[in-house]
C-alpha cells in the first residue's frame, strides 16, 4: 500500500487552538505517502449506552466511519489539568463502541501533544497512550513528540514559522509514516 489516509484528532474545538494549527502544520510536512485528514471531533455527543440503539446518534456513526476507513490515527492534543481534553476522551469511548466492534482496533497510530508551557503536555501524551492502549490502538513508542512553546512557533498567519519544529516535525512524520507501514492491519 502506497498511499495511507490518517484520521487526524484535533483536542482542542477552539477554532483558532494552537493545536488546529499544528495539525494544519503537519499535513505539509508529511511525506507523501500519508493523507492527512482532519476527523471532527466537537459534535460527538457524550457516549452514553443508552443511546446504543439501531439509530445511535449520527454524528457516532459518521465518526465511527470516518475512523473505519482510515488506515491510521494521528492525535494532536492539548493539556487540560494534566489530562487529555474530554472531547478527546469521548472521541476514544465513542469509537470503542458498540463492545466488539470498536474503529481503533489494530490501527496505527501517534500522538503530537503541546502547549504554551514548557512541558510539551507530557500528563495529556501519556494519559492519551494509555486510553489508546485499552482501545487496542498501536500506539508508535518512539519518537514522542512533546511540543512546548505553541505560542512562539505560529506567525501571524497561522503558518510554522519555527525551524527547528518544522524539523523535528519533518522527521517524526517520516518515522511515523514507516510505523504505520509496519503496523498496518491485515485486511
Amino acid at each position: 500500500m502506497s498511499q495511507k489516509k490518517v484520521a487526524v484528532i484535533v483536542g482542542s474545538l477552539r477554532k483558532g487552538a494552537y493545536t488546529r494549527l499544528m495539525a494544519h502544520a503537519v499535513k505539509g510536512l508529511a511525506p507523501a505517502s500519508l493523507t492527512l485528514t482532519e476527523v471532527e471531533i466537537g459534535d460527538l455527543p457524550l457516549y452514553n449506552h443508552d443511546l446504543e440503539t439501531d439509530q445511535p446518534p449520527a454524528a457516532w456513526t459518521r465518526f465511527r466511519q470516518q475512523i473505519i476507513a482510515s488506515d491510521a490515527i494521528l492525535f494532536v492534543t492539548p493539556e487540560y489539568n494534566r489530562s487529555m481534553p474530554g472531547a478527546v476522551k469521548n472521541a476514544l469511548d465513542v469509537g470503542s463502541r458498540p463492545w466488539g466492534h470498536s474503529a481503533w482496533s489494530g490501527k496505527p497510530a501517534g500522538v503530537i501533544s503541546m502547549t504554551p508551557g514548557a512541558l510539551g503536555a507530557m500528563a495529556a501524551n501519556h494519559h492519551l497512550r494509555q486510553v489508546m492502549m485499552a482501545v487496542n490502538l498501536a500506539t508508535m513508542p518512539y519518537p514522542e513528540a512533546y511540543i512546548p512553546a505553541a505560542a512562539a512557533l505560529f506567525d501571524e498567519q497561522g503558518a510554522l514559522s519555527n525551524a527547528d519544529t518544522r524539523k523535528f516535525l519533518t522527521g517524526f512524520l517520516a518515522d511515523f509514516d514507516l510505523w504505520v507501514t509496519r503496523n498496518l492491519p491485515l485486511r
